[in-house]
């Protein structure tokens, strides 16, 4: 369905712990992994860390272009600086390599616990969503509470993509609606942003769409 054809627009804004997918992904790979060599393998628990600690850093900041490219020539002189003053920095190691332990039910349980939050989440959202149609938005929340209607006329629109990594994973940005009558409406983590921006300014031609620099 092209944007030209667009009725109706859903919003829908999720908690950060939905940027935890990659983490679900890796942790059922490994443990499907995990599952035939008796011993817990060195480089399975070293990966889930790695993108384990990724994932945290990913949630816990915001990054924007600037200090993204900032972050990147950052660990690009980390690594050369490793690897040529500090060859043996974990020479001390046994077998030179750094083994973690972990096993494939810490992995199976680590699965189970972020596919049942992303799950919730991703339910919740169903029940708690905003539709912006050509002549009003309308609000649902929860599954028995009443709606919310506001017209969209002088509504204006704000897209923002405040982190590049958050952009990178699931399209995600900001979204603020304002509305020519009624608060301000902040949706702070709107899935496949540029998506959701496109068919709105398709279903209402003269809102106003102000899209943030990404280093804003």
């Amino acid at each position: 369905m092209s944007e030209k054809s667009v009725d109706e627009v859903f919003l829908r804004s999720y908690p950060k712990v939905i940027f935890f997918w990659p983490l679900t992904l890796v942790s059922l790979v490994l443990w499907l992994l995990q599952l035939l060599p008796e011993e817990p393998v060195a480089w399975y628990g070293n990966v889930w860390l790695i993108v384990f600690f990724v994932n945290m850093f990913i949630v816990a900041f915001d990054f924007s272009s600037t200090k993204f490219f900032v972050l990147i020539l950052v660990a690009v002189i980390v690594v050369i600086l490793l690897v040529f003053l500090v060859p043996d920095i974990f020479a001390g190691l046994e077998g030179g390599t750094f083994n973690p332990g972990l096993t494939a039910q810490f992995y199976l349980v680590v699965t189970i616990i972020m596919a049942l939050i992303l799950g919730l989440v991703v339910l919740g959202s169903r029940f708690d969503y905003w539709k912006i149609e050509r002549n009003e938005i309308y609000h649902k929340s929860g599954i028995f509470s009443s709606a919310e209607r506001i017209p969209t006329k002088s509504l204006r629109i704000r897209k923002s993509i405040p982190d590049v990594f958050e952009f990178f994973i699931l399209r995600a940005g900001s979204i603020t609606l304002m509305p020519g009558q009624g608060d301000v409406i902040p949706l702070p983590t709107v899935l496949n942003i540029n998506k959701k921006q496109r068919q709105i300014d398709y279903l209402l031609s003269y809102v106003s769409v102000e899209p943030d620099e990404l280093d804003g």
